[in-house]
Order: C-alpha cells, then structure tokens, then sequence
C-alpha cells in the first residue's frame, strides 16, 4: 500500500514509556518534538510509575496518557493503548505506528525517513531490523531459529496491514507476555516472519542487507556506521549498559564509544542528552565497559591550562619518613596552587614548615585528630573549604605493613601516584580532560591487582555493599543503580582528581570526629571502606561520571599485568586436551549438560594450577573448590 498522494497524511502515533522510578529525562521531549509534525494524534502508554513532573512533560505532547500497571512489558502496553481505539475508530488511520523509549534521536529529521518510506508500497515497516540466527535461544519460536525480523523499537502499520482480519486476530489473541525473553520470543522476532508468509510486504528504512554476516543486530554493533553511511536517524540505550559479555563474544567492544564520539563530533545530536539519563539510570560498571571511561595520559607532551582556574592539592600526611617521598610528587602541581597538607602530630607539622618553606605554592598545615584516616583527613581537613576550587586532587602517604615482601604494598602506592601526580606535563593533561568532558566528576587511578591484591580486584565489593549502600541512602541521601554482582567503579586507593560540584552533599556536608570510628580498624567492611566506594557513586548522584586516569609510563605497565593475567588464568582453567580447534567438537561429543559436567571436572582438577599461577589467589581457589564439591553431590 502506498500512501495517499498530495495529501496529508493520518498518522497515529503510540508511545510507550517506562521508567523504574517515573522520572522523563529531556530525551524524550526531544524525541518527541521530532516525531511531533508526523502525526496526527498521539497516545502515550506509561508501565509504571510516571512523576508529576514527567506528566507535565508528556502532556507537552498529548492529552491522552495512560498509566497501567508494568505487567507485559511494550507489547501489552501498545495493545492497551489499540483496545482503548478499537478496530473501527483505527481504521481512519493511514497509518499507525508504535514507538519506545529504549530509542534515541533524531540525529536526522524523522522527515527524511518518512518521506523516504512513503514512497515504497509497503504494508508495515520499521527503521532496522535484526538478521537471522540459526538457532533459538529464546526458546519459543516456531521455526526452530530467530528469522530475520523488524526491531520493535519502531512499527509502522498502513491500513492495509492494521484492518486487516490476520492483523486484528493477531492483536485480539495476544499470549501474555511475563518477561524479556517472551517479548523477544513470542512477538518481536516472530511478528515479521508470520505476517510476511501471510503476503504482507514489509520493509526497513536503514537497509544492512548488505551487513548479513557481520552482525546480528548493526543498530547495536554498527551503529557509527548505520549513522554515519546510512543516515538512521535514531540509536540504542541499551548501547551504553549492553551486556559487556555480549559484546566480547561479537566484537572487539568499540561499538558504543565509536557511537558516542561520532555524534559528540559530527551530528548535532546533544550528547548531554545520554550522559543525563545514563548517569540516572544506569549502572557506573556498564557505562565504564561500554564508553571505556579509561584515559591514558602524555606524562611529557604538557598543554596550556586555562585561564582563571584554581587548584589546590590535599595530601594526608602520617608517616614522617615518607614525606620526602610524597612531597616529591606535590611538585607535579601548577606553580601557584594552594596545597593543604594534614597531619596528626606536631612533630609533622615542624617537619612540613621546614620542608615547604621553598615550594612555589600556597601552603596549608592543619592539624586533625587521628581518628578516621584519610577520610576523615578529607572530609574534615579538607572539607567545605575545597568547594572554591574548580579541581581538586586528593592523595594521602601510604604503607602497607601487612604484606611481605613491601614491595607488595609499595607497588599499590606507586600505581596510584604515577597515575595521580606523574608530572606538571601529566596534571596539565588531567585538567584539560576535565575542561574537555564537563560531565567528568572525578578522576582515579585503578585499582591494584598484582600479589595479594589479584582476588580483590575481582571481588571488589568484599564486605562492602550492603554498608556503602546504606551509607549512600541513609546518610547521604542519595540513590544510584547499584549491583554487588558488578564490579565498583571508584578509587579504591582513595586518591583522586575531582571537581567539587561532583561531591556536593559528602564533601559539603558538615563531618565531626564523632562519625567516624574509632583505633583499631578493621582492614576491611568498616564506615572507612564504604565511603571509600562510596566515593565513585557520589558524582553519579550529583550528576557526573568517574573515570580511571593512567600516565603513559604506567600505563605499559598495567597492559602488560591484565595480558598476562588473561593468559595465565585461561591456562590454569583449561585441560591440556582442550584446545581450541578442539571446542567445537568436544561440544558436539558432550552436548550441554555433559559439557558442563566435565568443565567443572576439569576446573576442580586445575585449582591448585590457577593458585600457582597468580599469587594471591590461593584462597579464591579454595573457596571454588570447596563449592564445586558442595555442587557436584547436589
């Protein structure tokens, strides 16, 4: 069916929106407003909650909004917003298209798109599609693999397709739809196929046949491309949280950076327009995987620093024989800044006055009370009073006394203040990659994951997520999407650049000694090692995201540690016979559960093998071994 001719089209718009919390950031009006001149009426189904403020910016765009209860997810939403029509009062429509929130745009007029399509005699279509895969993982489709099929992102229906019986009858007996895989499964990939049999015409208005083979799904893999070559006009949500498994098992993880970057750089697209519901909405370890929130640094190529800026470094000071060593590093700092150093005991406050009675900078010695460490040193020593400045570096000394050799603990310390303070050349850089990227609230370097440290690097919650959780909601007031299965992402040597505004309501918060406990402290799960974590998920609340921060020294250093930790656990987990031109057979021998079986076998006989190959993970291998035991006489 084509379109009518010199004439205005009568186009229904349905939209669904869902939120966890109710809450419409400003892509949705904007997406809206793009879609807006297309249609002649707009129905907006909301599962869930939906906020008064939300409300009032969807009515910008339609009086008629439902709100039901979040029970079978888009599907069922757009068939209650097609029930509350009916089939008579939906054949007046040209054309009826149902739309969702998981998209973004326009990059590009939605005009060139549907001009483009109502040139082609279609009966439905939509703006990409998903090829075909052998196989069904979902488990409900008739055909016994996913045919290629029309995202359901975006539908289109002419009148052709939605008055007809097949088209009604569809929509009349729709199967309830429960969860994710049922949506997929039970509709999305089996819609198009179904129809297509029946003799409807269907068709896309980003073509990737030419794509078939490269990937499954290009709005997600190829998206730069798709827009770039293409002109899609919209892209995923999801490209940002995408499951990082799912991204290494197709790709090389470029994806949504090469996504991001394109229209940072050569669309009109307002990318603050994702970091403001990302950074609301999704969790830190996501967004860090997918846009590689990881920068590395010239630490001898320095760039001019911008003007009327102030800075100021605060350094915890305890140990009287390292501050030599650490005032080493404040050097790195421009000429000029303030650098605020505190400490526990007279004895360091006469050795400081001797020992920056030189330095080009504005010094402060305060004095705190040992209760706390560096926390406390920070929140209360530095407090309020680091809110005037526009960047702000935290650092602290640090021995660790507990490990043998010390150069296990030394090598902690270096990592975090070659990557913190490496050289003036380096901070300049540091500064310019905050002037850069406004939405960047803080700064760090990685974490450890040599010797001891290797488990914790991994486990990096230990017994932290429920306290830093409760921390944030009840003594901040803050909440984040958090998940112990996933990694944290903050600076877990607790030394960090940052901009003030990202800490507002810890930083500015009025601290006394009383809130912190008191000596002896535990080496782990204490208030200390909640804000510590705590300290990535504040600027996520205030608006911002962390990234990790690494100096070209050292950086070599940690490419090499992570490629060699890769090899050496893919050895100790696999048996000498399973090679990879092997797998494929082997799977084929052993089938799913037999597989799994003899996996676990051979990983019980590897453990002793994975614990010689990385120090520090002795007891890690332990603790599986034990539980694979528990799970084998299940």
């Amino acid at each position: 069916m084509l379109l009518p001719e010199n004439g205005e089209v009568n186009r229904l718009g349905i939209f669904f929106f869902y939120d966890g919390q109710g809450v419409v950031d400003d892509y949705i009006p904007t997406m809206l407003k793009g879609f807006e001149p297309h249609f002649s009426d707009l129905t907006i189904v909301v599962n869930g909650k939906l906020n008064e403020e939300g409300r009032s910016k969807l009515s910008a765009f339609s009086d008629k909004i439902i709100v039901r209860e979040n029970k079978g997810l888009d599907v069922w939403a757009y068939k209650t917003a097609l029930d509350s029509y009916g089939w008579e009062a939906l054949a007046a429509f040209d054309e009826i298209v149902l739309f969702n929130a998981t998209i973004m745009g326009p990059v590009y007029p939605f005009s060139e798109m549907f001009t483009a399509m109502g040139d082609k005699d279609l009966d439905f279509w939509g703006i990409t599609k998903f090829h075909k895969v052998d196989g069904d993982p979902f488990g409900y489709s008739p055909y016994g693999y996913l045919p290629e099929h029309i995202q359901s992102h975006f539908h289109a229906y002419r009148k052709s397709f939605h008055t007809s019986e097949a088209f009604r009858h569809y929509w009349d007996n729709l199967p309830e739809i429960k969860d994710y895989m049922q949506s997929v499964g039970l509709h999305e990939s089996v819609f198009t196929k179904r129809f297509a049999d029946k003799g409807f015409k269907w068709g896309v208005y980003v073509d990737t046949a030419d794509m078939e083979g490269f990937s499954y799904g290009p709005v997600t893999f190829a998206a730069k491309d798709l827009i770039e070559k293409k002109r899609m006009p919209i892209f995923k949500r999801r490209s940002f949280f995408h499951p990082y498994s799912d991204v290494m098992t197709q790709s090389a993880g470029t994806a949504a950076l090469d996504l991001y970057e394109y229209l940072r750089d050569h669309t009109d697209f307002d990318t603050d327009l994702i970091w403001q519901n990302a950074l609301r909405s999704m969790n830190l370890a996501d967004l860090q995987k997918n846009l590689h929130l990881d920068y590395v640094l010239s630490d001898t190529q320095p760039v001019p620093l911008p003007e009327g800026k102030t800075y100021a470094l605060v350094m915890h000071l305890y140990y009287p024989d390292l501050v030599d060593q650490s005032l080493k590093y404040a050097y790195s700092m421009p000429e000029g800044s303030d650098l605020i150093l505190t400490v526990g005991s007279q004895e360091l406050i006469d050795l400081l006055r001797e020992k920056t009675a030189n330095m080009p900078y504005n010094v402060d010695i305060r004095k705190i009370e040992n209760r706390g460490r560096d926390v406390s040193a920070f929140l209360i020593g530095g407090g309020k009073s680091l809110m005037k400045y526009d960047y702000v570096a935290f650092m602290h000394d640090k021995k660790v006394t507990q490990l043998s050799p010390q150069t296990k603990g030394d090598g902690f310390r270096i990592k975090c203040f070659d990557n913190m303070l490496a050289s003036k050349a380096y901070v300049s850089q540091v500064i310019h990659l905050f002037e850069e990227n406004p939405r960047m609230g803080m700064a760090m370097p990685t974490g450890p994951n040599h010797a001891e440290y290797f488990p914790g690097f991994t486990f990096s919650w230990g017994p932290n997520f429920a306290g830093t959780k409760k921390f944030m909601k009840d003594t901040l007031g803050m909440s984040v999407p958090m998940d112990e299965s996933k990694e944290v992402v903050a600076p877990l040597g607790t030394m960090f650049w940052f901009r003030p505004a990202a800490l507002h309501g810890l930083l500015d918060r009025d601290w006394n000694y009383a809130d912190f406990p008191p000596e002896p402290n535990g080496i782990d799960g204490t208030m200390l090692h909640f804000v510590e974590r705590a300290y990535g998920y504040v600027p996520q609340a205030n608006g911002f995201y962390p990234a990790y921060i690494f100096s070209e020294h050292f950086a070599r250093v940690e490419i090499t540690n992570l490629e060699y930790m890769t090899r050496e656990l893919t050895r100790a987990v696999s048996h000498p016979w399973i090679r990879p031109d092997l797998y494929q057979t082997t799977m084929a021998i052993y089938g799913g559960k037999s597989f799994r079986g003899h996996a676990r076998m051979i990983l019980m006989l590897n453990l002793k093998r994975m614990a010689k190959a990385i120090p520090g993970v002795r007891g890690v291998a332990r603790r599986l071994y034990v539980w694979l035991k528990r799970v084998k006489k299940k």
